[in-house]
């Protein structure tokens, strides 16, 4: 399962699924009110910059805006049941 923000604007070099995982753990981890906030979230992801990381975020965030106002379609996901043939 991929995260929202896999295939939005990413700022290069591009964010790997093990990346994001990390990103995602290291900011239930680290809220607003910690010190140093970005530069330790860098430190959980490896290889990104505090920079880099602040901007992942704040993609993020933007991407949730348009979901949440509609202007982005929710996927049709296939239902992950088995499918009948019944006509």
């Amino acid at each position: 399962m991929s995260s929202i923000y896999q295939g939005s604007r990413n700022s290069s070099p591009s964010w790997s699924p093990r990346e994001n995982k990390l990103f995602e753990k290291a900011l239930a981890l680290y809220d607003k009110e910690t010190p140093e906030r970005w530069e330790n979230i860098a430190k959980a992801v490896g290889g990104k910059s505090a920079e880099e990381v602040k901007r992942h975020y704040e993609i993020l965030i933007e991407d949730v805006k348009h979901i949440e106002s509609g202007r982005v379609p929710f996927p049709n996901y296939k239902s992950g049941g088995s499918q009948s043939n019944a006509n």
